[in-house]
């Protein structure tokens, strides 16, 4: 049926019918079957760069048509290494352990039973995002990998990519004899369609939604389905006063500026007062100096070029080059800017004290904690799974980058050998 001609509701109703009976296929699927479609997939993404280049080229003009950011459009553009990082992502995912039928336990009672805790598929994903089309690789990959059929709902800046990237999926779906609708995409612009998928408890089990914090905060409020998110990627750099200065200026200079618009760029550098007194403006000059705008307070809003800091630049996700820094007194009062203003999502100690990085470590609580890294490396590729479909902050379930582990829920099996209960 042509998609235009039917309601929101009855369109994801229909893929949700098709992804529920795929569903049942893929969580029994061999695990070399999975892989086959996911390596078949690796090589359509490779022989299709041509074709996905066009579909993003006119999804490029759209989104300028539209006014987006720079940044925005840098996490909408495709490339031929983008690409390429596409399908070894597959392949990366491909190579991993399958995670369904783990045994994650299991214990004898004296009662006779023997029981194992068994690692099984949800079900059905709903994965909304903005922007990025490689999400269209990711998710469709890990749904795969971990036994779930997916329903992707991609933005409507990047819907011919992300058509032309579902393509290259499907065709490895085929080829690995595996039911097509496991990976499907909502083919309309309409908000709507958003609308029906929160609602449709019937047909998915989850939704994970990838985007900024209009949508994740939409998603959160409405959704009648269960969900996976971060509201927004408020990540922060502190430079301790034992932090060795050559690295810190490393480090933070990639964090804020290697890819601006992603989730886990930093957003506000905090620098310790005997870090500043001993080394000076050094790390907001080399922010100033790639031309970054920083908003700065206090006695750093003296250091020429910056910007005067305003009360909301603190805990705000710019997802450009901007970024808030602040002086704090030592570990203590970076941890507690950071509970005051963070979202869980990423932060970064740089410090050669192991003890101040322990107490760094112990006192916070965000899903991703780092020592002496860019905050840039919060990327489920980077942590050794192949690809994310986001990361989640809360402390539920799956928490920081979502791979195909993640994914995952259990079920108890329990044998006996014709036992009763007394």
């Amino acid at each position: 049926m042509d998609a235009t001609a039917e309601s929101a509701e009855a369109l994801i109703a229909r893929l949700g019918r098709a992804a529920r009976a795929a569903a049942a296929e893929l969580a029994c699927a061999p695990a070399e079957v999975k892989a086959q479609a996911l390596l078949a997939a690796a090589s359509a993404l490779t022989a299709a760069e041509d074709r996905i280049l066009q579909a993003n080229a006119r999804d490029l003009a759209f989104a300028r048509d539209k006014g987006l950011s720079p940044a925005l459009i840098d996490r909408l553009r495709l490339d031929p290494p983008r690409i390429a990082a596409m399908a070894e992502g597959l392949r990366a995912v491909a190579a991993q352990p399958d995670p369904v039928g783990r045994v994650l336990a299991e214990w004898d009672r004296p009662n006779g039973l023997h029981i194992q805790r068994v690692a099984t598929p949800l079900g059905v994903l709903g994965v909304i995002y903005e922007s990025r089309p490689n999400v269209t690789a990711d998710a469709g990959a890990l749904a795969l990998k971990s036994g779930n059929a997916v329903i992707l709902r991609g933005g409507t800046d990047s819907i011919n990519s992300s058509a032309a990237i579902l393509a290259c999926m499907t065709q490895g779906l085929k080829e690995a004899g595996l039911p097509e609708t496991a990976i499907q995409m909502v083919p309309i612009r309409d908000r709507a369609a958003v609308t029906a998928m929160l609602r449709a408890r019937d047909y998915i089990d989850v939704i994970i939604p990838r985007g900024g914090k209009g949508l994740v905060g939409l998603v959160q409020e409405e959704a009648r389905v269960p969900v996976f998110a971060h509201l927004e990627g408020i990540c922060h750099v502190y430079a301790d006063g034992d932090a060795d200065p050559d690295k810190a200026r490393r480090v933070v200079l990639n964090a804020k500026t290697r890819r601006t618009g992603i989730c886990g760029a930093a957003e506000c550098l905090l620098i310790d007062r005997a870090f500043h007194a001993a080394h000076g403006p050094v790390l907001i000059e080399d922010l100033l100096a790639a031309g970054v705008e920083v908003r700065a307070e206090g006695e750093l809003a003296d250091i020429p070029g910056t910007v005067p800091a305003t009360p909301d630049d603190f805990g705000h996700e710019f997802l450009d080059s901007i970024i808030a820094v602040r002086l704090v007194d030592g570990v203590d009062g970076a941890i507690a800017h950071i509970r005051r203003y963070g979202s869980n999502h990423t932060e970064s100690i740089l410090t050669e004290n192991d003890a101040t990085a322990a107490q760094f470590f112990a006192r916070l609580d965000s899903a991703i904690l780092m020592r002496n890294a860019s905050t840039q490396f919060a990327d489920g590729g980077e942590f050794g799974m192949g690809a994310e479909i986001g990361i989640a902050t809360g402390k539920m379930h799956a928490r920081g980058p979502v791979g195909a582990e993640q994914l995952t829920s259990f079920k108890y099996l329990v044998t006996g050998d014709g036992t009763i209960r007394a």
